[in-house]
Order: structure tokens, then C-alpha cells, then sequence
């Protein structure tokens, strides 16, 4: 392999979008596919001296040293042999005298933890067996279909009997079964790159190449994204591309000074998070991070990247005060056209509690240049209000209508994620107000919210099922609960909302836009009562969502309606199947000439406690 001056060139300027391809660990095949040697190549230009160090060697650097190749700081060296599942580390003298053990940033595949080692490891060879499924997502719009997404922790999800971790091959029979049942079309995984502590999520990660070795080996991952993917299930991975765990063997101070990270202190260093931001202005830094996000979907077809702590990255420290940064805008904006030149309808999901504008516009418009983008006002509003007892309520109506006032400026998905529910934040349910019943009625509650909302949808695990307690980080999902009649209830309704959506085009296809939405009475402060519609494109479908903040019952609740017909209710939070009182609308409502809230006709339906109800005209 030679490394040309072409290639080094783009390298530096941020434009080299298959590093990988240069850097890292590969084996050297001759005509006929035998090994005949490894290649390893580093990027480290404040090192006096670079060698690669392993058993292989008894961990002495003199034995194989690695050669200075351009004045940039790249270094390389053939080693003779087969080499693959070889652990090796780089030796590298730094120019004050200090000798580092680093794992190599390119590396494909690295030892189990506690060690820290990289392992050389031969990508090719999977046959993907999604053909039909590669052909068929890039036909999708994913503004106008259903996407409820399924925010899953790989090593706390489900376990063996034994506590032991599932490896990736492993979980097929059981995510994907569950996925399909429960009618969630993605699943985003929370980081599966290398990090070193299994009490995380996996967001301070060393190797960003690397899938996590504790579950098995990269082509086991490849396997279940196969597997996803016949399911027809598209695969999301959470994504760090803003800051770098500071452990020794990681990206930080890799040759002995700030070379991935930014050289000036308050820059670079994340007090908060004990955490180093990566300077993405630097092109060496967005060569190495978009040739990353490309590696992923190119060797295991992921389908698009959640990308973690935005507002880390647009401004300083996540601080607006201190500017606007201008070289991490650069790379969002490279990021973005790199990953929809090789997939266009890719997701590019923004975790991003900012007001900076246009976060999901496109460059050409003065975008940043993501299509999605969490909607965290929506999160925290809606939250605080469902916490409230629902005495209270009528307070603090606006903290439901105010999101509609900027529904629709961007992209959005609403996340009740992983952040809601650590740190003594309660679980979901827990988070209600009420005794045992009306806990679960509040949470059926927002759930329904929560799906007929405009937005896409992102619900951490467990969530489905009600959990109790906040996440644990050193064991599975409380599924025990699902053996208690109302744990097993709520998950029976959040399966039956996922389903009313994706036969309820109303619900999905005008998520974005203002045509898909309309109230019909925001104003009901006193009762706290919202009633909506949500219309399809043809504006010929609709549905109509009422929502009873309160235990009070309506027996005779007369709501506006735009059309004259026969109207049937979907679904209602309240009936005994989902643990409810069974107050719901079983007859047909035939509207009648009588106006009310703008509309001509309107309806008499029951609002049960506490209760959800969506209703559709049959004509």
C-alpha cells in the first residue's frame, strides 16, 4: 500500500472520506488471497518515535519500528505473517521523553475489557443477505412514513438466565420478535463502539472503529443488522462525534500533545462530563469522524446516526455566550453531505437543546444540514406538566400548546429517552402524579399524547411496559412486571398505539407540516381538556384526539368536527384491557347540525378519566 500525496492532502483538509482505508491494521493479501503480512499505519506528528508492540513481539518497540512516511506525522510499517486476532498497542515517544501505550483509533476490533489492547481483525467476507431491503429503503420517505423508534441499551435490555451478557448473534431471536410485535420500525442502539466501563451507556468511547468486543466480534453485529433488516427494521446508532473519553489508552493527548482534541484548555476540556472535545474544525479530526460515520454504514449498513450532545458542538462547551463554533459547523455541515451523498434518505438525528435555527435545513438554505432533530422543549414541557397533580393543571395549559407554536420549524422527534429516566428523575411512570391507578391512567395518558402528537417517536426501553424503577446499569429490564396485570396492560396499549399509527396515515405522513395538524379546541383551560385533529396528505383522512387531563368524567362532552358522518372511536386509554375504568365511546356518534368550535357539526362523545381517545369519521 502507498499512501499518496493526494491522499494526505484531503486527509488534512477534512475531505478524505475513507481514512480507514489508509490508517489502522490490514492485512496484505498476494493474488490469491493468502495473507502475507499487516499493514499498520498511525497518525501521530509530535511523536520522536512510533512502534507497534504485541506478544507477537514480547512487547519490545525496537523489534518493530515504524517509519516516518511524510513530514505530516503518518507512520507505517509491514509486518511479515498472518497476524489477524493479534493484539497489539503503538509504543510512542513523545518529544518530551514519555513513552505511551495507545490503541490504534482505526482499529476494527479490540480485546474484551478490562483490556485495553487492539486486536488486527479481517472486515471482509460477511454476505449480507439484505439485498431486497438495501433496494427497498432508498424508495422511503421517512418524513411521510411511521418511524417510532426503540432507544435500546445492548447489555441491560435482556440477559441470560445466568446474568450474563447476549452476544450480537444472540439477540436475534429475541429483539427482533419482540420489535415486530410490538410494531416499532427502528431500533437505535445506544453506542456500540469500544468504551471501557460497562456501568455507562457507552458514550465515552476509545474505538470508534471498534464494535464493542463484550458482545462478540464485528461480524456478529453485522449478522443482527442483517437479521433487523430482513425484518424489515431499520437500525439507528447513537453516534459521539463532539468528545472523547480520557482514559490512557484512548484519543486523548495520543502522541503526547492535543492532536485530536483542542489545544486551548477551556475548549477542551469538559469539566461536566470529565470528557475532552474534539476540535472539529481540525481537518485531520473531520477526516477521521466522517470516514467513521461512512465506515459504519458502508461495512454494517446501519441506516443513520443519532448524534450525541449537539449543543456541545455548535457552541463552546454548550455555552451560547461563549460564540457560535464556526469549525464544528464546518464539519456538521461536511458530515451532512458526505453521509446523504451515500444514502439519501439517511437519518441524521440532532440531540440538540439549543434555539439555533435551522438544525434540520439543508445547507443549500443555511441549514446546518440534519433532517431530525430531538425535540427537547416538547420532552420537558410535556414531562413537567404530566408531573403535575391534575388539580394543578389548568395552570399550565401552555406547556402543552406551546410546542405547536414551533412544531413545525424543524424536523422533529419526540424523545422520552435514557436521560429521563437516570439520576433520580423516577421512570416514566413514576414521574405521575396519583395513586397506583391513576399512575398508570396519567401514563396511558401521555402515551397517547405521545403518539398523536406531530413528530416522530423515541421510547427508551422499558418504557413500553411501564417500568418502575430508573434504568440499572448492572442488570436486564424488570421483566418480571409484565407478570402483573396493569405493567402487562400498558404494554398492550403503547403495542395497540404503535398499530392505530401505522394504519392511520393521519398520524404519520403530514408529521412536519402544518396542513397535518389543526385544533379544534386549545382553550379548554378550566377542564383541562385538549382536543386536536391530525390529517393525512389527501386531507380526505383524519382523526380526531381528545385528551382528558383530569379524573373528572364527561358523559356528554360535545366537540367540533369538520365533517358530516358516522364517527367511530380507534382506541381509548380507559378500557378494562388496558387497565382502565372501561369508560369509552362502543356505540357510533352520528354528528349533528350543531356548531361548535368552528365547525358546522360536531359530535357527543364520554372523556373518561383521565383518558385518551382517538375517533375517525366512517362516513
Amino acid at each position: 500500500m502507498k499512501i499518496s500525496n493526494e491522499d494526505l492532502y484531503f486527509f488534512n483538509q477534512g475531505r478524505l472520506h475513507d481514512a480507514y482505508r489508509l490508517f489502522g491494521a490490514h492485512l496484505q493479501k498476494d493474488e490469491d488471497g493468502q495473507v502475507i503480512g499487516t499493514r499498520f499505519t498511525v497518525y501521530a506528528p509530535h511523536a520522536s518515535e512510533v512502534n507497534v508492540v504485541g506478544e507477537f513481539n514480547d512487547y519490545q518497540g525496537w523489534v518493530h519500528q515504524l517509519h516516518k512516511i511524510d513530514e505530516a506525522g503518518v507512520w507505517s510499517l509491514l509486518v511479515g505473517g498472518a497476524m489477524e486476532w493479534h493484539s497489539y498497542k503503538y509504543e510512542i515517544k513523545t518529544l518530551d521523553g514519555r513513552t505511551l501505550y495507545k490503541s490504534d483509533p482505526y482499529a476494527y476490533f479490540s480485546a474484551e475489557r478490562p483490556d485495553t489492547v487492539s486486536k488486527v481483525y479481517d472486515l471482509e467476507g460477511y454476505e449480507w443477505q439484505d439485498e431486497a431491503y438495501m433496494l427497498k429503503r432508498g424508495k422511503d420517505n421517512p418524513y411521510e412514513s411511521q418511524m417510532s423508534i426503540y432507544e435500546l441499551h445492548f447489555g441491560t435490555w435482556m440477559r441470560k438466565p445466568n446474568g450474563e451478557v447476549h452476544k450480537y448473534n444472540e439477540m436475534v431471536d429475541h429483539l427482533i420478535p419482540y420489535l415486530l410485535e410490538h410494531g416499532f420500525t427502528h431500533v437505535e442502539f445506544m453506542p456500540l463502539v469500544e468504551h471501557p466501563f460497562d456501568q455507562s451507556w457507552g458514550y465515552q468511547g476509545t474505538g470508534y472503529y471498534s464494535a464493542t468486543s463484550r458482545f462478540g466480534v464485528p461480524k456478529d453485529l453485522m449478522y443482527l443488522i442483517d437479521r433487523l433488516h430482513q425484518a424489515d427494521i431499520k437500525v439507528i446508532m447513537d453516534w459521539v462525534p463532539g468528545h472523547i473519553c480520557k482514559d490512557a489508552h484512548g484519543l486523548y493527548m495520543f502522541d503526547g500533545e492535543p492532536l485530536y482534541e483542542y489545544s486551548e484548555e477551556w475548549k477542551r476540556e469538559n469539566v461536566v462530563w470529565g470528557t475532552a472535545n474534539l476540535d472539529l474544525g481540525k481537518g485531520e479530526v473531520q477526516s477521521f469522524l466522517i470516514s467513521n460515520a461512512l465506515f459504519w454504514m458502508k461495512y454494517f449498513h446501519v441506516d443513520g446516526f443519532r448524534i450525541d450532545a449537539v449543543s456541545n458542538i455548535l457552541y463552546f462547551l454548550g455555552d451560547s455566550s461563549k460564540g457560535l463554533n464556526e469549525g464544528a459547523v464546518d464539519f456538521l455541515q461536511k458530515l451532512s453531505t458526505a453521509v446523504f451523498a451515500h444514502f439519501d434518505q439517511a437519518l441524521l438525528i440532532a440531540e440538540d437543546s439549543t434555539a439555533h435555527p435551522k438544525v434540520t435545513h439543508p445547507i443549500e438554505f443555511g441549514g446546518v444540514g440534519f433532517n431530525y432533530k430531538w425535540n427537547m422543549g416538547w420532552m420537558n414541557d410535556t414531562l413537567k406538566y404530566f408531573e403535575l397533580d391534575p388539580i394543578y393543571r389548568k395552570y399550565h395549559h401552555d406547556n402543552i400548546t406551546f410546542g405547536l407554536t414551533y412544531a413545525f420549524t424543524e424536523n422533529y422527534v419526540l424523545p422520552l429517552s435514557h436521560d429521563e429516566v437516570v439520576h433520580g428523575k423516577h421512570s416514566l411512570v413514576n414521574k405521575m402524579p396519583g395513586d397506583y391507578w391513576q399512575k398508570f391512567a396519567n401514563f396511558r395518558l401521555l402515551m397517547g399524547l405521545f403518539f398523536t402528537h406531530p413528530g416522530k417517536t423515541l421510547l427508551f426501553m422499558g418504557g413500553e411496559f411501564a417500568q418502575m424503577h430508573e434504568w440499572k446499569d448492572y442488570t436486564e429490564l424488570d421483566w418480571d412486571l409484565l407478570k402483573y396485570p396493569m405493567h402487562d396492560s400498558a404494554r398492550r396499549f403503547v403495542h395497540d398505539m404503535n398499530f392505530v399509527v401505522k394504519h392511520h396515515k393521519a398520524l404519520y405522513e403530514l408529521d412536519h407540516h402544518p396542513d397535518g395538524f389543526r385544533w379544534v379546541d386549545a382553550h379548554n383551560q378550566e377542564f383541562s381538556v385538549f382536543s386536536f385533529l391530525r390529517y393525512a396528505k389527501d386531507r380526505e383522512h383524519f382523526v380526531l384526539v381528545l385528551l382528558n387531563m383530569t379524573p373528572i368524567v364527561h358523559k356528554t362532552f360535545r366537540v367540533g368536527v369538520p365533517k358530516k358522518g358516522v364517527y367511530k372511536e380507534i382506541i381509548n386509554s380507559d378500557k378494562a384491557v388496558y387497565g382502565g375504568s372501561n369508560l369509552y365511546n362502543g356505540n357510533d356518534m352520528n354528528s349533528e347540525d350543531i356548531p361548535m368550535h368552528g365547525f358546522k357539526q360536531s359530535i357527543e362523545v364520554v372523556l373518561s378519566p383521565l383518558g385518551m381517545t382517538i375517533i375517525e369519521c366512517g362516513d
